[in-house]
């Protein structure tokens, strides 16, 4: 599964994703992405940042849960194992991934 999954991976704009109808109903659409509301708290980031670790380049999920910022945060370890990838709790980096050192 691709980062993209995340929601912000290819717009760079945050979404959150919620149930796109109910089990029941037939729905074809499991999941949709849904633009945070104004003014909701997203604390959780997590960021990919450029080769030489001097700017984030792209931030790749946003959310209000820890453990679906943490579940982000180690699907991108996985997909850009060779990048520095931090996890953000607000302005404090809760985790972060140096990549390997050649």
């Amino acid at each position: 599964m691709s980062l993209s999954a995340f929601g912000a991976a290819q717009s760079q704009i945050p979404f959150r994703l919620g149930a796109g109808s109910d089990p029941g109903d037939g729905g074809a659409e499991p999941f949709r992405k849904q633009a945070p509301e104004p003014g909701e708290d997203l604390p959780y980031k997590v960021e990919l940042w450029d080769e030489q670790k001097r700017s984030v380049e792209q931030v790749l999920a946003v959310t209000a849960s820890s453990s679906i910022g943490y579940a982000a945060y180690y699907a991108a370890t996985r997909e850009f194992p060779d990048r520095f990838i931090t996890l953000r709790n607000k302005n404090d980096i809760v985790s972060r991934w140096n990549g390997p050192t050649h």
